[in-house]
């Protein structure tokens, strides 16, 4: 596969527990803290971790404005992996062009972001894979934006212990 055409991966290696990690995934409130790229917040009109559940989020960027995604999670194996699809809508949930949300033009309409929950001692690493090319996500901030998501959460996690 040429380079340009590479799909998303990032790993990152949190120093807590896999199982702590997972929840902060899935449990509402603490996404709250985390899941949004600095300076951001992001607020749940709903959120139902299970297999078949769904969630309509807003990501509020005080220089872009808002970001409305919505999704399926079509598999949540407790402290191990998530799948889940994200496709950018308006705040009423219907599905709108990727130019529309701030992204090129042959973004997808429907991404699908797995990710991996593995134990490494007292650790976990985490691997995320989102099906739209790396290149895109770089040069739209989105790839940077998970770094400094997966910062936050370890920064939460540090102040816990």
């Amino acid at each position: 596969m040429e380079q340009s055409k590479k799909e998303l991966l990032i790993t990152h290696l949190f120093d807590a527990p896999r199982e702590l990690v997972f929840e902060a995934w899935t449990d509402h409130e603490q996404l709250k803290h985390w899941y949004a790229p600095d300076g951001c917040t992001i607020e749940f009109k709903h959120i139902n971790v299970i297999p078949g559940g769904t969630f309509h989020s807003c990501i509020q960027d005080p220089i872009h404005g808002e970001c409305w995604i919505k999704g399926i999670y079509k598999e949540v194996t407790y402290a191990e992996k998530l799948v889940f699809s994200m496709i950018l809508t308006n705040e009423q949930g219907d599905s709108v062009e990727s130019i529309a949300a701030g992204k090129p033009e042959d973004w997808p309409k429907e991404t699908i972001t797995t990710v991996t929950f593995t134990s490494i001692g007292d650790q976990t690493k985490l691997a995320i894979h989102q099906t739209v090319s790396e290149e895109d996500a770089k040069q739209t901030g989105a790839y940077q934006s998970w770094i400094k998501m997966f910062n936050k959460l370890n920064n939460l996690f540090t102040v816990k212990s």
